[in-house]
């Protein structure tokens, strides 16, 4: 790939940066950088057709910087392509106090949230797109948040004053005009109608709030408007020691549990050049298909609710608690088990673990069998869903969809299988695929992988090996206790392990594992201290919500709650 890339443009035109991920990342010239990304979609064999993430760093703090970098801001573009089952990443160096840098929304039409989270939490400004503004602050929100200026506690800011001036501010600027969308109020034959839909409605499972553009009950367009949920997870990132962010992670996908801490501490095991025993990662996966099942069944839940069934609810929620009273005997907490840690997990399973697996395996094959006949099987179910939200493969590249919404177009991608994690490789399980990409079919692919979960835990407990259940790498686990009485070294070290955590070594790394709602990545950068410098959260629901308008046009607004609700979404894992 860097002979292709220097043949078409120089080898002047690019410096290679050595990861710990071994991702090709190469740093090229702001003037070259929409022709060198339009050349790895469209101009070479396999391209790269994905825009996996476009976010940046401040580099103005980084520690060591001695003339190695010398500009104030890195714009990184993450491309995946899925012929090669390869990523790279393209690096642009920007010099600007607020720098401008041309939008790249003609090449991917999933650029434009990400253009303008970079523009809001940074203050860069991208030429060229088409309708850049806040995302996930407050439109009269002071400052970008995850510039390193900005305060990250509110104790470092004046105090709050909610005064009658705040409240008419606040009031104005949720004010919808069309015509700051380039929306027209008047159609050919009608005028529009536009309806807000939130944010607190049922049928937006949170705080979201959607702007239809309706031309009598037909969708003509869609405007989203997020960050309701936004609490800064990437700038609480920078203060956290490593180890004490992890209780974070929980809260991103807070119905996914564990699966949440599963890519944050491999990035860091990465960073750490940490082993993790065999026993720990075959735990880790077990845990994480345990949540898998539960989350799918609070989406199956309700999105046979949305749809006017009752009865799933009641159900599945009862199925969800036994799950949980398996979670809360193994980590002691249900919902937010902060139970991974770095190097392994926070304690070894305890005595009965495999009759409360067993017992619930045996008991879900059954219900799951009996959803199909109330749920899948029901005809009014398959009359509102078939046929509905329908999006192609290609569609689905295109505005970055991963996880079940990439397979129900018949693509057979999962990366447990294409890029096996923890151990996956060594589990026999099936790629649940459909062909039509509708919300029937979406629906379908999460009810088969409750199946294939099954199908995994069961060979954890079968094939459980013996050993550690964490890592006795030094980064990973202080000194024994019982050492520390002995010499005042072993103390000091292990008081320093406890408190700050470990020191991880200068360097970036990704990892991205395949969540309940699709790929879930975490790029984290070490500038050789106790805290991330730059934590970047690649949430799967981020880019699924960008699409909704896309896939919901010309339906109705009943069609669109069921879009909705076949993507499963969590508006947490939207706006972070």
């Amino acid at each position: 790939m860097v002979k292709e890339l220097n043949d078409k443009f120089g080898a002047d035109s690019f410096r290679k940066e050595e990861t710990a991920d071994n991702i090709l990342t190469l740093h090229t010239k702001q003037e070259l950088v929409c022709d060198v990304l339009t050349f790895l979609k469209k101009g070479i064999a396999n391209p790269y057709s994905m825009l996996y993430d476009l976010t940046a760093i401040d580099e103005r703090n980084r520690k060591g910087r001695n003339g190695a970098i010398d500009h104030s801001f890195t714009l990184v573009y993450h491309l995946l392509s899925f012929d090669r089952n390869q990523d790279i990443r393209i690096k642009v160096d920007l010099r600007d106090e607020y720098p401008t840098h041309p939008s790249i929304t003609g090449l991917w039409p999933m650029a434009n949230w990400y253009e303008r989270e970079v523009y809001d939490m940074f203050g860069i400004t991208f030429t060229g797109h088409p309708h850049l503004r806040r995302i996930l602050m407050p439109q009269n929100w002071k400052g970008h948040p995850l510039r390193k200026e900005h305060p990250a506690r509110a104790t470092e800011m004046e105090p709050f004053e909610y005064t009658d001036d705040y409240l008419k501010e606040q009031v104005e600027a949720y004010e919808f005009i069309p015509e700051d969308w380039g929306m027209e109020r008047v159609g050919k034959d009608s005028d529009f109608m536009f309806l807000n839909l939130g944010p607190q409605h049922p049928g937006t499972h949170g705080v979201l709030r959607l702007v239809l553009q309706l031309e009598g009950e037909n969708i003509v367009d869609i405007v989203p408007d997020i960050g309701f949920h936004h609490r800064g997870a990437e700038k609480m990132a920078e203060r956290q020691t490593w180890h004490t962010f992890i209780p974070y992670t929980d809260r991103i996908d807070y119905l996914g549990g564990v699966m949440n801490n599963l890519p944050y501490v491999l990035a860091v095991e990465k960073l750490g050049d940490i082993d993790v025993p065999d026993r720990a990662m075959v735990i880790r996966v077990m845990m994480c298909e345990l949540f898998r099942i539960a989350s799918h069944l609070v989406w199956y839940a309700t999105f046979a609710q949305d749809l006017g069934q009752l009865s799933p609810v009641f159900y599945m929620f009862s199925d969800r608690e036994k799950a949980f009273d398996i979670v809360s005997a193994i980590c002691g907490a249900r919902m937010h088990p902060n139970w991974f840690r770095i190097g392994g997990v926070a304690q070894d399973l305890p005595e009965g673990w495999e009759s409360l697996f067993g017992d619930f395996i045996q008991y879900m094959y059954r219900r799951i069998t009996e959803y199909d006949k109330m749920v899948l099987g029901n005809r009014i179910f398959q009359a509102r869903t078939k046929g509905i939200g329908i999006y192609t493969k290609e569609e689905a590249i295109e505005w970055g969809v991963t996880g079940p919404g990439l397979r129900a177009c018949g693509f057979e991608w999962d990366f447990r299988k294409k890029r096996p994690y923890s151990g996956y490789d060594q589990f026999d399980f099936e790629i649940p695929v459909a062909a039509n990409g509708d919300c029937y079919d979406r629906a379908l692919i999460r009810v088969e992988e409750m199946r294939q979960s099954l199908r995994i835990i069961e060979q954890c407990i079968k094939h459980m090996p013996g050993g550690d259940y964490k890592s006795n790498h030094p980064r990973a686990t202080p000194p024994n206790k019982a050492h520390t009485m002995k010499d005042i070294e072993t103390l000091i070290t292990h008081f320093l392990n406890v408190s700050w955590g470990p020191v991880i070594p200068k360097g970036e790394a990704f990892v991205g594992i395949e969540a309940t709602k699709g790929n879930n990545g975490y790029y984290l950068i070490s500038d050789g201290s106790t805290a991330p410098y730059r934590a970047r959260i690649r949430s799967p629901s981020f880019p699924h919500m960008q699409m909704v308008p896309y896939i919901s046009k010309g339906y109705t607004v009943a069609d669109l709650l069921v879009i909705i609700g076949s993507v499963d979404f969590v508006l947490a894992d939207i706006d972070r």
